[in-house]
């Protein structure tokens, strides 16, 4: 039985998407589309890797923020805006805003990882960290808004930033054909949903199936369960799929255009992180790689099928990743 989510009608579909193409081109990179005949040999599929970490400022964000920004008027742009995010989003909204001419304040975590704080400020940001454990981000992000009359652009719970970020399955689809099944990593849903909605428009027989961390596993405990679940700061290394939850607009998509979730814990997504960096000589951050995680670590089988697998970002802490890898 449908719940009253799936039954609404859909806050975002494809003709969405197409007009958010249309207005973020002139902006965004198209990124390359690659294949590794060692991971076909390995899992036995054609794979098609959507390598967003080579989006501008490193990952598929940038879409949504232009998305967003773009449909902004002269005024709201002058008077500028403010978002969240532990990093990639804001990186992305202080990118769009100094391209689009719309200054930007962005709240983050004062532990989120130090590149994405100083790619945020390197781009032109006003940065506000909070502390991730006993403050809420949003109340922060709509305080400021309103005192200073900024318009908030938040990362994942909006539609025309899941019509931008449609558009990287958009231009997968274009290159690479039909699939049979789209790997999509999963944090608020944005990605995820706007992928979807490609898919079932452009390919109706393709499977898109998100991943997410195991630590942080509340959206495919909400997609299994059709009721909305959460989880508090989880404890992974995925810092981009640390969101406490789906969005009241991502989740119907969810629910509507997901055939299925899998989870990866840590210790999977750094192997596969690692191997992706080492094979296909491509840097992707932790949350970037989940959706190749779940294949290579076979959590669905895949031989004999087209795959698609959106690599979603590239800012990793490169101490970090030294001091994981000397680990082992």
């Amino acid at each position: 039985m449908n719940t009253v989510a799936e039954s609404l009608s859909p806050p975002v579909d494809f003709d969405d998407l197409a007009r958010a193409q249309e207005r973020i081109l002139p902006h965004v990179l198209r990124t390359p589309v690659l294949t590794s005949r060692t991971i076909d040999a390995l899992t036995g599929a054609r794979v098609f890797f959507k390598c967003e970490n080579f989006q501008r400022m490193g990952a598929f964000k940038f879409r949504g923020a232009c998305s967003a920004m773009t449909r902004l008027s002269s005024a709201e742009r002058a008077r500028g805006v403010i978002a969240y995010s532990s990093g990639n989003h804001a990186q992305a909204v202080a990118l769009a805003g100094r391209m689009l001419g719309a200054p930007a304040v962005i709240v983050m975590p004062a532990d989120a990882p130090r590149v994405k704080l100083d790619a945020a400020r390197g781009y032109g940001a006003e940065v506000i960290t909070y502390d991730r454990h006993g403050e809420s981000r949003e109340a922060i992000a709509e305080r400021i808004g309103a005192e200073r009359g900024l318009t908030v652009i938040p990362p994942f719970d909006d539609p025309l930033v899941v019509a931008g970020q449609g558009s990287a399955a958009m231009e997968l689809f274009e290159e690479a054909g039909s699939l049979d099944v789209l790997l999509v990593p999963c944090g608020g849903g944005g990605l995820l949903s706007g992928c979807a909605i490609a898919a079932h428009a452009l390919a109706p027989g393709c499977r898109t199936i998100g991943v997410e961390p195991a630590a942080g596993d509340d959206a495919t405990r909400s997609f299994k369960s059709r009721s909305l679940q959460t989880v508090h700061n989880p404890d992974t290394i995925a810092d981009g799929a640390r969101t406490a939850s789906l969005g009241a607009i991502t989740f119907p998509l969810v629910l509507r255009h997901v055939a299925d979730m899998l989870t990866v814990n840590d210790a999977e997504l750094l192997r596969s992180m690692f191997f992706l960096w080492e094979r296909m000589k491509l840097v992707v951050e932790p949350t970037g790689a989940l959706g190749a995680s779940a294949l290579l670590e076979k959590k669905l089988d895949a031989r004999g099928l087209r795959v698609g697998v959106v690599l979603s970002g590239g800012n990793v802490d490169l101490a970090w990743a030294a001091k994981m890898f000397s680990q082992g």
